[in-house]
């Protein structure tokens, strides 16, 4: 079987690349990404340069590439994980996030449909069914209603329509996850748990937005992976399997672990404007993809945190180069909108 990973050189899309060509090393590995600021083909050495899978740059909204690609390396199944995703710069520039975010999944629909590909998973995220209130026993099911509050949380409830669009009318074979927030190595410096960290290495003051109580759902990244892997093996064509843990912490929880994991003081912390439409809690009930095919997951919360802090302890290297490439500075809305 060959694969082709979309935004293959992004943080998740890496991850995925590295553990599926240690899991499955008989399978063809083929990774396309458009390269923006947070693409970085760092993330995939030492499998580019071992020959292990192939680098094309290109956009998922390159209808003729795509295809072009797609024919090339005979390509069965399409793993989507092609996004703008950071809510911040959605708030700054929301065109481009409709741009590649639902034009480009459309174009990708269309590509896999001539190619006649055997699956095509699309990466969703838990934040296309709005927020829960914080003191609210309410988990996100698959058949939550879409309530996205946010640029960049429209443009993937969007995506997730037209993937769903294409199963219903073409009958492309899909399947779709939703999942929570990932952490974990090669996570680009913009995210909160990374940025906390760079800061707190220089001994800088963590950004934490004033509603420092709004909680988040946390997995690591591997689980992620595995929980793809596991769908594309075993699940339903045309379903959508919720990815979670139940593990939530809030922004000042998430400030305080990375304090103590890097020997800082509580007090390096400063308050900063909540960006607008700041989502309070996401929470997803997973039960399904735990019941139908038996995913759950691995990695506690606590030691995959203090893990990630040690990975970015030890690849100063590749975190520094990054610091300053992202076109939002958090809590300045005012001046940069």
């Amino acid at each position: 079987m060959s694969i082709l990973v979309t935004g293959a050189a992004g943080f998740i899309g890496s991850n995925f690349v590295r553990y599926y060509i240690e899991t499955h090393p008989e399978e063809e590995v083929v990774c396309l990404d458009a390269l923006t600021y947070a693409g970085n083909l760092e993330n995939l050495e030492p499998y580019l340069s071992s020959g292990a899978t192939e680098f094309f740059r290109a956009d998922i909204g390159d209808f003729d590439e795509v295809s072009r690609i797609l024919k090339e390396k005979r390509v069965d199944t399409i793993v989507n994980f092609a996004a703008e995703s950071h809510n911040s710069l959605a708030i700054l520039d929301p065109k481009r996030f409709f741009a590649t975010n639902v034009l480009g999944t459309q174009a990708l629909c269309d590509a896999a449909l001539k190619a006649s590909v055997g699956r095509l998973h699309h990466i969703s995220t838990c934040e296309v069914y709005g927020d829960l209130a914080l003191d609210s026993d309410e988990k996100f099911r698959e058949d939550s209603p879409y309530r996205p509050r946010t640029p960049y949380n429209a443009s993937k409830a969007a995506s997730d329509h037209v993937v769903r669009c294409y199963f219903e009318t073409f009958q492309l074979p899909v399947t779709i996850t939703n999942c929570c927030n990932n952490y974990g190595p090669y996570q680009f410096p913009e995210k909160v748990i990374p940025l906390f960290l760079s800061r707190a290495f220089d001994d800088k003051p963590l950004p934490v937005y004033k509603s420092s109580a709004n909680r988040r759902e946390w997995i690591h990244v591997l689980d992620h992976c595995r929980a793809v892997d596991v769908v594309l093996r075993q699940g339903v064509v045309g379903e959508t399997y919720h990815v979670g843990t139940g593990r939530e912490a809030s922004v000042s929880e998430i400030a305080g672990f990375v304090l103590k994991f890097t020997g800082r003081p509580d007090s390096l912390t400063e308050v900063v404007p909540d960006r607008p439409g700041h989502d309070r809690r996401y929470l997803l009930d997973s039960s399904k993809i735990a019941r139908e095919l038996g995913w759950e997951p691995s990695i506690d919360f606590e030691i995959g945190l203090e893990d990630t802090v040690k990975w970015y302890r030890e690849n100063e290297g590749w975190w520094r180069k990054l610091i300053g490439r992202s076109p939002v500075v958090e809590g300045t809305w005012s001046e940069q909108k």
